[in-house]
């Protein structure tokens, strides 16, 4: 298992109730897949350097999380379709 971290900018105009909800399927992507979520960091909305899809800013989550190689696959293709995640990246966190 490796260690892996995902960013997840979501719509600033979500409601709160909403915006957990759909970091709670994000959580459950990983999850599904076989991964493990062993942390979730709430930076909170943050301003874009510019605009994306017509939005100035973004509530920024990082969930770290560990999982077999192909599973970041499999959650970004996921990810990738979700109506209100504006932006994601999965990157693998060196190994020290």
């Amino acid at each position: 298992m490796s260690k892996y971290e995902l960013c997840v900018v979501l719509n600033a105009k979500m409601e709160d109730e909403a915006r957990a909800a759909e970091l709670e399927r994000v959580k459950e992507l990983i999850t599904r897949f076989g991964g493990t979520v062993t942390n979730v960091d709430d930076w909170g909305k943050k301003r874009f350097a510019y605009e994306v899809q017509k939005m100035k800013e973004g509530f920024y989550y990082f969930i770290q999380f560990d999982a077999e190689p192909t599973t970041p696959y499999e959650i970004e293709n996921r990810v990738r379709i979700m109506e209100n995640v504006v932006r994601y990246l999965v990157v693998k966190q060196n190994e020290a």
